[in-house]
């Protein structure tokens, strides 16, 4: 069997004596899209940071292809976007395809030995269309957009995404979703996601792991997940999660 993308084994993390993540174990296959949800303070946001290499985990291992990979063929979004305000969507592009290439130089002069590469990453997330214009005055969900595009500028094998349907209207959630869905599947990248609105994890997760106190409380499709018990009482509040996630991925 082919090894998974992302295996998460066993690792924990605590501070000053506080277990904020303790023995969390989980996968992602290349394709998929995992959902990581929790309630605020379960140690979701210590579990990327130990996935990212920002935090050595106390114990346990994350394995990348098989290997103890840190940071290699890892791209990551953030709940609050990470654009370049005051510079056009291309040139944001462009920053990001010389950084990949560890290589420094005048944005005009690489702009024409990457014009086209540019083009087909922004046509890419449908925002081609907007390639001059400044990030400062973009709407919100294209922002999102630009921001998913300068992640696969690297084409990671694994993309971690923090709350990236924050701050979005209902339509441009399932919009982008859909596209971060079809860019996963395409290139076969592995994309793990937390998300506060469970619309957008029932719609759009594959699979989804519930953590609570730093434990994993909970995994499977997000039916399995939506009819468990434990995670009805102890994080969704009742029966308030049968009711939710009707939409489709």
């Amino acid at each position: 069997m082919t090894a998974p993308v992302l295996a998460v084994e066993e690792i924990g993390k605590s501070f000053k004596g506080f277990r904020a993540v303790e023995r969390a174990s989980f996968t992602v296959d290349a394709g998929e899209l995992l959902a990581l949800i929790g309630p605020n303070g379960a140690g979701k946001t210590t579990t990327f940071n130990m996935i990212n290499g920002q935090l050595l985990p106390d114990h346990g291992h994350v394995r990348l292809g098989g290997e103890d990979v840190w940071r290699a063929g890892v791209a990551r979004t953030f709940q609050i976007t990470q654009t370049f305000a005051s510079m056009s969507v291309a040139e944001n592009l462009l920053v990001a395809i010389l950084s990949r290439q560890k290589s420094a130089g005048l944005l005009a002069a690489a702009g024409n030995a990457h014009a086209d590469e540019v083009q087909t990453r922004l046509a890419e997330v449908g925002m081609a269309h907007a390639a001059d214009t400044l990030c400062s005055v973009l709407a919100y969900g294209d922002l999102k957009r630009v921001e998913l595009a300068i992640a696969l500028v690297d084409d990671p094998r694994l993309l971690l995404m923090d709350e990236p349907t924050a701050g979005m209207a209902a339509r441009e959630r399932g919009a982008l979703m859909r596209l971060v869905a079809e860019r996963a599947r395409q290139r076969r990248t592995a994309v793990l996601f937390t998300e506060h609105d469970m619309d957008v994890v029932f719609g759009h997760a594959d699979r989804v792991v519930v953590m609570n106190r730093g434990r994993l409380i909970a995994e499977g499709t997000p039916g399995e997940v939506r009819a468990s018990p434990i995670v009805r009482e102890i994080y969704l509040g009742g029966e308030a999660i049968s009711a939710v996630g009707g939409g489709s991925k």
